[in-house]
């Protein structure tokens, strides 16, 4: 965000030569492995995984709020959030943590899904429901304009032309830098960009889950980021003696470290964005993106079945 000029980030590089570095947009660089907040929220008793709510801000919220700032001085510039996410008490917890943003650190939020219960994401892709929504994550962020807005999920109620002429009136106005898409197809990643420049892609991808190579690749030949989510789910793959285990100790990595360091191996354009709630598993995290793979490590992953 480059509303104000405070610099929350220190140690992030912004050399265009810089493999760990993704321009999105073109203009707009993030190291490329960023920070998704969703697992902030709810407390210890809530249900956690596939089964998480993600319907109240967290219960220790001074603890959430160090964690942020961690990643930020850890060198995280890409940090990922939603309107959706504990009912905007997502975006108002990074706004806490990170706001005046520095030129260095970008927020990506979403709009276009709708919670009425603990149990229901519910696609609401009206285009007057999308930019109040927009306007309400500006409050909440504490900015002028979004670095990366998402449709949260495209509604089949609503003609594609609608939805993103709502984000691309947002960006016209210059509320919105960027246009990212979260869990679309092929065919609907082209029917949308008739309509809107897209920067991002938001699909659910890694080792276990490779439904989304065409996207991927799609969007490696556009310029445009592939951004995956959950992608340190490894299946079978984790199993002791696995082929992530067997290469980890290789390399002298961790499995989630040799997880990522796949996703980044992939292609250039992938930008993972790992959750998490404990600082060892954020610098673990990071840590990936020192983790090199050989051709023949990343084809000996690549060879085992996805789930």
């Amino acid at each position: 965000m480059t509303t104000n000029t405070t610099n929350t980030n220190t140690n992030t590089t912004t050399d265009t030569n810089d493999s760990t570095v993704f321009r999105l947009g073109g203009d707009l660089p993030v190291r490329r492995i960023g920070y998704g907040t969703m697992r902030l929220a709810d407390g210890p008793s809530d249900p956690t995984g596939p089964e998480a709510r993600i319907w109240t801000a967290p219960a220790d919220r001074a603890a959430a709020v160090r964690l942020l700032r961690t990643a930020a001085d850890a060198g995280v510039t890409l940090f990922d959030t939603a309107d959706a996410y504990a009912l905007g008490a997502g975006e108002e917890l990074l706004a806490e943590a990170l706001a005046p943003y520095g030129d260095e650190v970008a927020v990506a939020t979403k709009v276009g899904v709708v919670r009425p219960s603990p149990t229901e994401w519910v696609p609401l892709g009206h285009p007057a429901y999308l930019r109040q929504q927009a306007e309400l994550s500006l409050r909440r962020l504490r900015t002028e304009r979004i670095d990366l807005l998402y449709l949260h999920r495209l509604d089949e109620n609503v003609p594609v032309a609608e939805q993103l002429g709502a984000l691309r009136r947002l960006r016209e106005e210059g509320k919105v830098r960027h246009i990212g898409l979260s869990e679309v197809t092929v065919a609907q990643l082209a029917e949308a960009e008739a309509e809107a420049p897209v920067a991002a892609v938001q699909n659910l991808y890694n080792l276990a889950a490779r439904d989304h190579e065409a996207v991927l690749e799609h969007t490696a030949g556009r310029g445009i980021a592939f951004v995956p989510f959950f992608p340190i789910a490894m299946g079978g793959h984790a199993a002791p003696g696995g082929p992530v285990a067997e290469v980890a100790r290789e390399l002298g990595a961790t499995p989630s470290q040799t997880a990522l360091a796949w996703l980044l191996h992939r292609a250039p354009h992938v930008l993972p964005i790992p959750g998490t709630s404990s600082e060892r598993h954020l610098k673990e995290n990071l840590g990936a993106l020192d983790v090199r793979l050989t051709d023949e490590q990343f084809a000996r992953l690549s060879a085992a079945p996805a789930s």
